[in-house]
């Protein structure tokens, strides 16, 4: 049986990295769907009435993922409100049942901009210009842990090299730098992170959930 995935996340950006890097990632004939909302704010806001509605009719074979920017917020605790949210809408969630979880809650650390950092053949690729040694730098070797915010360190790189010099369009950068995206290639824990359990999704052995 095939599985089917729905992703919600804060915003159109990462609705559209993922629409065109999962085909890359899940077995071909996986169907998905992404739900951007209006922002992190109002994900949060509506999330719980969102779960409930999906807890009352989510078939076996269907698998659900948040997916929200960590940004300035503490990681852990971020994580553990959205299992909260998760388990008192009435869904399993992989940390609660690691066998048979119906939602899997993933931080993005700290934004999608660290995602692209860490695969910066893709960003190349994408923008010529911008210099192959940025990944080397020591600012930027963590792609986890810029400082200051990788969407600014980001956006201030593609400026320098006459990018989006009035003003930046992260959906069109998301779909460019997705075109080239090696899942991979990323060395991003919190992206590797996000890619084991869309893979362990869609492996999951159905005999075992309730």
């Amino acid at each position: 049986m095939t599985m089917y995935l729905e992703f919600l996340v804060e915003e159109m950006s990462m609705e559209v990295f993922l629409c065109t890097i999962l085909p890359h990632i899940v077995p071909r004939g996986t169907l998905f769907k992404v739900y951007p909302f209006q922002g992190k704010h109002h994900l949060l806001r509506n999330l719980e009435q969102r779960l409930r509605a999906y807890a009352q009719w989510i078939p076996k074979d269907w698998r659900l993922f948040v997916v929200l920017d960590c940004d300035s917020d503490d990681c852990v605790e971020l994580k553990q409100r959205l299992e909260q949210i998760a388990l008192r809408a009435g869904l399993r969630t992989r940390t609660s049942a690691p066998r048979c979880w119906q939602l899997v809650n993933r931080i993005v650390v700290e934004e999608l901009e660290s995602w692209y950092f860490g695969e910066w053949i893709a960003v190349r690729s994408a923008f010529p210009r911008v210099p192959e040694n940025i990944p080397r730098q020591r600012k930027y070797r963590n792609p986890d842990a810029i400082s200051g915010g990788a969407k600014e360190a980001f956006a201030r790189i593609l400026k320098r090299y006459n990018y989006y010099n009035e003003g930046l369009s992260r959906i069109e950068i998301a779909r460019k730098i997705g075109a080239f995206f090696d899942p991979s290639r990323c060395r991003s824990v919190s992206f590797q992170c996000f890619c084991k359990a869309v893979q362990e999704a869609v492996h999951l052995k159905l005999d075992l959930c309730c």
